[in-house]
């Protein structure tokens, strides 16, 4: 017993050492590893001041890249708030609100056509003073300088319309649109009759309406001088329809040469494109089809695009007759660099069915074949103008238009019908520029007279303050028209364009790549809606990414 006490004692107190011993080296662990951590964190500490640190941007730098930073915040603010303001105008204006129903007691205001003369009085004119109504066989307004644009398909032919009510829906009074074709007007009953030539017609086509006052502003169509075969085989180039026809009829000479078996002249009299008529409209197109043969043509007719030709046909001594003589001989020069015959004092005695017969600056007779003929020569009165001009024959004894005043009032009507534009006889050249400012003009007589009209009625209605009524009517004068030039511009293809302007009191005259921007520009600013200045911008870029169109409807 002892024994076995004694061997316990010690299996015992053998345990308790090695226990002991375990503690002692966990203690000792622990302590290692607090004095390692204490020494590290001071060795750190200790290391910290000395180690290196990054140094600060160079001023330059540091002034670049703020200016980067700044750069970039103004860049996407203003490109937000352009966004923002550019789908505002545009729901704007496409929604339009209320306006005022007409008024049994103002007078009645015609206006026939929606030309640059009556859309440019539809702009301006304040129609709370009268009960408007519109007249037009087309239901938009026209923007005709690009309409070459529109012939080659650089444009899109929707681009440069603008609707009648686009503008008339924003008015403040309601204005009546009738797309119909006035047949006569009757300046001693004051009366207009118009009927309805569309393709689908109700019960009612034709019908009558009085007016107080009337503003003819129907334009003029195209002259053909009584030349034979005009009217039967040449393309006009005054309306959209003529555009689009001339499109279509050049692509088809095109196609008509690639057809198989065609011999070499037929070939060449197919490709050749005459154009009758040196002003802005005849050198525009020329442009215009110089720039679709090179830019279009070459790529995908190859094999006809060394074929086609393009001449010019003018009966004055030169081109361009109100431009300077600087920019007429530098639009000869690019023409010849451009292959783009030019034939000045040559006239055109009959147009046929596959040739044109010329008289030449010797007199002599000579006959070309083309594929197509393209006219853009002159304007003479439509067959309404000429009907309300017989009515007053002691007044009106101009044969190219209607005579007015210095008011824009045409003579022998008591000042109730107004006339601008084309269809008159004045000292003026026959431009969209000349009519838009006599539309403007005119909005602000209108304006006049119905304040004129307002205060007779007063007076008419009431003694009292006569002498005071009196007085206001008399401080109402009506100025004379002042047409006010703001220069001439034309595009001569190549990205090319001429301008004669008028600064500080002198013309200067600019021609070349930078006024084809210039040209571009202005135009821009010209066209009546941001939808068409964004329709019109986006068709040029996409000549310039994709080309123009070569398929035929």
């Amino acid at each position: 017993m002892q024994v076995a006490r004694s061997q316990a004692r010690s299996r015992f107190m053998s345990s308790s050492m090695a226990h002991s011993r375990l503690l002692r080296s966990h203690v000792q662990t622990q302590s290692c590893s607090r004095a390692l951590t204490r020494a590290s964190s001071s060795a750190a500490q200790s290391s910290g001041p000395s180690s290196p640190t990054p140094s600060p941007l160079p001023p330059r730098q540091a002034k670049w890249r703020g200016f980067l930073q700044t750069l970039g915040r103004v860049t996407l603010v203003t490109i937000v708030a352009a966004t923002g303001t550019f789908y505002y105008v545009t729901q704007k204006d496409r929604h339009p609100g209320p306006q005022l129903p007409f008024d049994p007691e103002k007078k009645t205001l015609v206006i026939l056509g929606s030309g640059w003369g009556a859309t440019s009085l539809l702009k301006g004119l304040d129609t709370t003073d009268y009960n408007t109504i519109v007249v037009s066989p087309k239901n938009f307004f026209l923007f005709t300088p690009l309409l070459p644009s529109v012939a080659v398909g650089t444009l899109n032919a929707r681009s440069i319309l603008q609707p009648t009510r686009y503008v008339t829906r924003f008015k403040s009074r309601q204005v009546s649109v009738i797309e119909a074709e006035a047949k006569e007007v009757d300046p001693i009953n004051k009366t207009v009759t118009f009927s309805d030539n569309s393709e689908i017609q109700g019960q009612v086509s034709s019908t009558t309406i009085p007016y107080d006052y009337l503003v003819y502003a129907v334009g003029a169509e195209t002259q053909t001088f009584g030349i034979p075969g005009v009217k039967e085989h040449a393309c006009f180039m005054k309306e959209l329809h003529d555009a689009e026809r001339m499109q279509r009829q050049f692509l088809d000479c095109v196609e008509s040469a690639a057809f198989p078996g065609q011999s070499d002249d037929e070939k060449d009299r197919l490709l050749h494109m005459v154009v009758v008529g040196g002003g802005p409209t005849g050198i525009e197109l020329s442009g215009e089809l110089h720039d679709f043969l090179e830019d279009d043509l070459k790529s995908w007719y190859p094999e006809l695009a060394s074929r086609i030709r393009i001449t010019l046909v003018e009966a004055l001594p030169s081109v361009l007759p109100t431009f300077s003589k600087e920019l007429i001989q530098y639009t000869e020069s690019t023409f010849k660099e451009s292959k783009i015959d030019i034939m000045t004092k040559t006239m055109v005695k009959e147009v046929k069915e596959k040739s044109v017969v010329l008289q030449m600056p010797d007199k002599s007779i000579r006959e070309v074949p083309c594929g197509m003929v393209v006219w853009a020569a002159g304007n003479k009165g439509r067959q309404i103008t000429q009907d309300l001009m017989a009515k007053l024959p002691e007044d009106q004894t101009n044969k190219r238009g209607i005579t007015v005043d210095d008011h824009l009032r045409m003579k022998g009507t008591n000042g109730t019908i107004f006339a601008i534009g084309d269809c008159t006889a004045s000292s003026y050249a026959p431009t969209a520029q000349v009519a838009s400012q006599q539309g403007a003009y005119l909005a602000r007589i209108l304006a006049l007279l119905a304040k004129k009209d307002g205060l007779e009625g007063k007076l008419a209605a009431s003694d009292e303050d006569a002498d005071t009524i009196r007085k206001k009517i008399d401080k109402i004068k009506l100025k004379p028209f002042h047409y006010s030039h703001q220069g001439s511009l034309a595009y001569i293809g190549s990205d090319k364009a001429i301008a004669d302007l008028p600064i500080f009191g002198r013309e200067w005259a600019s021609g070349g790549v930078a006024t084809f921007l210039f040209w571009r520009s202005a135009y821009l600013s010209t066209l009546f809606s941001l939808r068409n200045r964004t329709l019109v911008a986006s068709d040029w870029m996409r000549v310039k990414l994709f080309g123009r169109d070569v398929s035929r409807e």
